[in-house]
């Protein structure tokens, strides 16, 4: 049921590789290729079988090229960083220049670090300035034999804009020049995002180092990655750490090393991958298989993108304004300069662009998996989105880092959405795509749908070479569009462009009272009041109701104390398990116990006591980037859970000895911030919403939905501790602080949900309307509810809450709370 469109991320792997792979371990015994045994010699002589195979792959033989295993493409940089034969400034001879084209991944700028504590300089260089390169120095300077090492993807990971191989060539003889410096010109292809979905010939296109991932062409394994090294650059190449299998002789009592003969073992530190290497054998057979080869695919991806590019780029609002922006150097008409990638942003009907941490939540919600960002190459984000070097540092000071979810600062986006296609996509997933995207954005009744028949499909006769898998009686089904559906497509400068503005999720508690504000206490009108509360003994199972229960100093007490993992130890939510909202917890307090329940099971039970003894097994686990220690509850609650979820799990408890701290820099206007701690919660201690505003949000929702939802059943999906009855919807969100009986609370900021709201608690059952209701009600945001910590209490008695008794709320003087900001979607689990 899953819409997997993030394949420049990683491919996925197919059931027979498994399979394969894991028939030659049960059938062969593998030991470790430094040693001399017969195991160890067929695993030494199984991987040399690997090399050639890769070699083959890339139309290449070991006359010309040396395989060096790594554990990926980045591992692959730094080792050509460290070991490229640099001539540094001021010596004699001209110094090396370092040249990477801006388009680049991380990885590749980051080779700056290191050729600069060499003293040899960096030279970026953006696209168009290639084209106006000059070509060689005069002749008298081309004797010179100072290095230069040129670097450039061979397929741009943010766009999928493949660059011309014919650069290789072209800066290595001269016709292309970068800088007027002389020297001899060596290039770095960087081939990880191009290798996955397009075929590479060395034979033709000889650069003299090609990093890649395996991942990136066959899902599996993952950590593992080469190094292609020109055997002409290979005897220069410099290393100073020499590690196990690399030395054929040296000294332990002095300065004497020899390092092996091999390229490969030379640079080879430690024990390879050796089981991994073996399963890519596999994979190669597999991925020949399946689809033919890498021009089959190639082929296959493209018209994918090609289709999907065509009908993206023609959506457009009743207004006539355009659905998405889309990133392109090219109009995606050859697969020679366009690979399986479509970068664009969502925009609005007045050209807005929405935040792609929302688009990204919606797609979720349909099962659409897509990357959202600046996909680790921020020269092309610069590039695409017009952002200049002082737009990076403002959204840095704004608190955006790389990564997180702060997609619109001061209204423009920091990055984009990416979808991208593998060898495994079909026309099936472009179509649920194009259908998530029309269906968000223009299914409003007062929205005319330019595009309805994106579903129709014929199976026609494709030109052999582009048949996108030869499959000999199925040919791939084609969509047939008509040139109704393909009016007033955009040119290509109309489809570049830009996005919304961003509602930063919660990293860590930040306070959202300066220390300066004066606030006010809320004059008149009628009183507040407690109507409900609920804990949440186990992390985003269901609600327990009560009408008064003991406060401790870290919010309810058993709020959130425990939660179920998955058999790597990893935090379930309703977000992967919706079904855990199916089970029950309940505590009672005189009999110290917590009972489980759930339909079609017979209840267990879960002792009170933090029992930490010597049979626990303590372990350290991570909530929302919270580190917690924790201990498992045992076998007999962990095959209860196994039993209903149907996947293996178990229940762990926060150990009483750790508690998660909220973080001092992030928690302004609470003293004592140290203090302060958190259960197994995502945010804050306490989560408050307001029934007055649970009833506004109703009516948008009634508009949406065939049946209303009762009230009740949208409280619940709201999964907060404390539910009030305020005269006015959202003035909750004007607090700074308030006041239950004897406790007080200060207001942390906003919560900006997910989309666990739109999974209804009684039945587990998804609702993808809620959310988009909800965006659209509170103008593109999704804030709803808000965080609330108290001090620690000053005595070891804890206090009580109760419903009914009276809020008393004291207002901001600056009445706009600032969301908490983070680099993880955030919720009330």
């Amino acid at each position: 049921g899953i819409t997997y469109l993030d394949h420049a991320g990683s491919a996925l792997f197919p059931e027979s590789l498994l399979k394969a792979f894991t028939d030659d371990l049960r059938n062969n015994i593998y030991g470790n290729p430094h040693s001399q045994n017969i195991s160890s010699k067929l695993t030494y002589d199984t991987i040399e079988h690997v090399r050639y195979r890769i070699l083959q792959h890339f139309h290449t033989t070991a006359d010309d090229y040396t395989i060096i295993f790594t554990s990926g493409c980045t591992a692959a940089l730094k080792l050509i960083a460290e070991s490229f034969p640099w001539i540094p400034e001021g010596t004699k001879q001209p110094s090396s220049r370092f040249c990477y084209l801006t388009d680049s991944h991380t990885s590749v700028v980051g080779m700056r670090g290191i050729t600069a504590s060499m003293n040899v300089l960096s030279v970026p260089i953006k696209p168009k300035e290639i084209l106006l390169a000059e070509s060689r120095l005069p002749a008298e300077e081309q004797n010179c034999t100072t290095p230069h090492l040129f670097s450039y993807p061979a397929q741009s990971n943010f766009s999928g804009t493949k660059y011309p191989l014919s650069w290789i060539q072209d800066i290595k003889s001269g016709r292309l020049c970068l800088v007027k410096i002389p020297g001899k010109w060596f290039v770095l292809l960087d081939a990880a995002s191009y290798v996955s979905s397009s075929p590479l010939d060395l034979g033709v296109h000889q650069a003299d180092f090609i990093p890649i991932s395996f991942y990136k062409i066959f899902g599996f394994p993952t950590g593992l990655g080469a190094l292609l090294v020109n055997n002409r650059i290979a005897p220069l190449l410099r290393k100073t750490y020499f590690g196990g299998g690399t030395a054929a002789a040296y000294l332990a009592g002095e300065d004497f090393y020899f390092p092996r003969k091999s390229i490969a073992e030379r640079f080879e530190d430690g024990t390879v991958s050796f089981l991994d290497i073996i399963a890519l054998k596999h994979g190669f057979d597999v991925l020949e298989k399946l689809t033919g080869g890498m021009e089959k695919i190639k082929q296959h991806t493209f018209a994918l993108a090609h289709y999907t590019y065509t009908v993206l780029s023609n959506l457009k609002y009743a207004n006539g304004a355009p659905v998405v922006r889309i990133y392109s150097d090219t109009d995606f008409s050859n697969p020679d300069v366009q690979g399986p990638i479509i970068n664009f942003n969502v925009l609005d009907e007045n050209g807005e662009v929405l935040g792609f941490s929302q688009v990204d939540s919606m797609a979720s919600l349909h099962n659409i998996h897509v990357r959202t960002g600046c996909f680790c190459n921020t020269g092309a984000c610069q590039m695409h989105l017009n952002l200049s070097n002082e737009d990076i540092h403002r959204n840095l000071q704004a608190g955006h880092v790389c990564g997180d979810n702060i997609d619109l600062v001061d209204g423009r986006p920091t990055g984009s959405v990416r979808i991208s296609f593998g060898y495994m996509s079909s026309f099936e997933d472009a179509q649920t795509f194009l259908n998530f995207i029309i269906a968000t954005r223009l299914s409003n009744s007062d929205t005319e749908i330019p595009f309805q028949s994106v579903t129709k499909l014929t199976t026609e006769s494709v030109p052999d070479d582009h048949l996108p898998f030869n499959n000999a009686d199925k040919l791939s089904p084609v969509l047939q569009i008509s040139d109704r559906h393909l009016r007033n497509i955009p040119s290509e400068a109309e489809t570049t462009g830009s996005w919304q503005p961003p509602e930063p999720e919660a990293e860590s508690i930040r306070a959202a009272v300066s220390k300066t504000a004066v606030p006010t206490c809320r004059k008149g009108g009628k009183p507040v009041t407690v109507t409900k509360i609920y804990l949440y003994p186990i992390k985003s199972c269901s609600a327990f109701e009560v009408t008064e229960w003991p406060v401790g100093n870290q919010g309810l007490l058993y709020d959130r104390t425990w939660m179920v993992v998955n058999q790597n130890g990893v935090c379930m939510t309703q977000k992967q398990e919706p079904r855990l909202c199916l089970v029950n917890p309940s505590i009672d307090l005189k009999q110290k116990i917590m009972l489980i329940q759930a339909e079609g099971m017979d209840p267990v039970s879960v002792p009170l006591e933090d029992n930490t003894g010597k049979e626990a097994v303590v372990c350290e686990s991570k909530v929302c980037s919270h580190r917690v220690k924790t201990y498992d509850c045992g076998e007999k609650i962990a095959g209860w859970l196994s039993t209903f979820l149907g996947r293996p799990c178990r229940l762990i408890r926060q150990s009483s000895d750790v508690k998660s701290k909220s973080c001092q820099k992030n928690t302004k206007g609470l003293s004592s911030a140290t203090n302060i701690s958190l259960s197994l919660v995502n945010e804050a201690q306490y989560l408050l919403i307001n029934v007055a505003s649970i009833l506004r949000l109703r009516e948008h929702i009634s508009a949406r939905l065939k049946e209303p939802l009762e009230i009740e059943e949208l409280i619940r999906r709201f999964r907060a501790n404390i539910v009030i009855s305020a005269p006015e919807s959202f003035e909750e969100e004007e607090w700074a602080e308030i006041s239950i009986g004897a406790l007080q609370f200060q207001v942390v900021g906003p919560c900006s949900r997910c989309q666990i709201i739109c999974i209804d608690q009684q039945s587990g059952e998804r609702n993808k309307e809620i959310l988009q209701s909800l965006s659209a009600a509170r103008g593109r945001k999704t804030n709803f509810g808000i965080y609330l910590m108290n001090q620690p209490l000053c005595s070891s008695f804890s206090d009580t809450l109760s419903v009914g008794s009276q809020v008393v709320p004291v207002l901001k003087e600056n009445t706009e709370i600032q969301s908490p900001t983070s680099s993880e979607e955030k919720c009330s689990g």
